[in-house]
């Protein structure tokens, strides 16, 4: 059980996320949507305190954390129990392939280097990257970086991944490769919150959709009822712009 209750986050007097509600079982994939600077990626980072939220309760599997009152071993549990996977790869520019997705298991499990090299290489083989285990990043595609960045998520065997627009920054014939990778997570039941634009992810991948506006979670229903029938005229003024092609570029 994944949930968060009140998760407030604020930079100066702006609020960012105003008590924001939301809670997903193992195995489900809540996909978030809504215009451009609504909080979605906060809302994220907020999850293993990227962000620390200002208030609320976070619980992840078995551990709860009051946001207000969280210590270091609190976020510490949270990160275990969660991966990033960001909209720019964020792998680290001087390790290969293989050692990216190794480099966790090393760090933050205590796993030798063998058996974080071994359990590597079979990652990249489900990603379908095997033959870039020696590869620098600067060598690999964007689509390529990503999937290391996913697979990275994945040697962390962690409850929930958190995705943030994971294909905002590849170029078009990259971006079904990304989106392939995670139909398989999904049909594996990997818990995943997904921050995105792909709104044909969303109608075929999603357990709930969340459409957010100004920090608030306006709407949240299955793809085939937030899609068809929106309640909201915000969703439904979102979704035509979307759908027409002229959504604003989500952040």
């Amino acid at each position: 059980m994944i949930a968060l209750k009140g998760i407030t986050k604020r930079f100066g007097e702006h609020t960012v996320l105003d008590g924001i509600d939301l809670s997903l079982a193992r195995g489900e994939i809540i996909v978030v949507i809504g215009p451009s600077g609504t909080g979605k990626s906060t809302l994220l980072r907020c999850v293993n305190f990227l962000e620390r939220p200002d208030a609320g309760q976070l619980t992840v599997g078995d551990l709860s954390v009051d946001a207000a009152r969280a210590t270091s071993d609190d976020i510490l549990g949270l990160r275990r129990r969660t991966a990033f996977v960001f909209q720019n790869y964020a792998l680290f520019a001087h390790k290969t392939a293989l050692e990216n997705i190794a480099e966790r298991m090393i760090v933050v499990e205590g796993l030798s280097k063998r058996e974080a090299h071994a359990r590597a290489r079979e990652i990249l083989e489900r990603i379908g990257l095997a033959d870039k285990a020696d590869a620098y990043p600067a060598a690999l595609s964007g689509g390529q970086q990503q999937r290391i960045g996913i697979g990275r998520a994945m040697a962390a065997k962690a409850e929930v991944i958190l995705f943030d627009e994971p294909t905002s920054a590849l170029d078009p014939e990259w971006v079904e490769e990304v989106l392939a990778l995670m139909k398989q997570l999904a049909a594996e039941q990997q818990t995943m919150i997904v921050v995105t634009h792909e709104m044909q992810f969303a109608r075929e991948v999603a357990d709930q959709v969340v459409f957010m506006e100004g920090g608030r979670i306006v709407e949240q229903a299955p793809p085939s009822e937030l899609f068809t029938n929106p309640r909201d005229e915000r969703t439904r003024s979102f979704l035509r712009k979307v759908l027409a092609g002229n959504a604003p570029s989500d952040a």
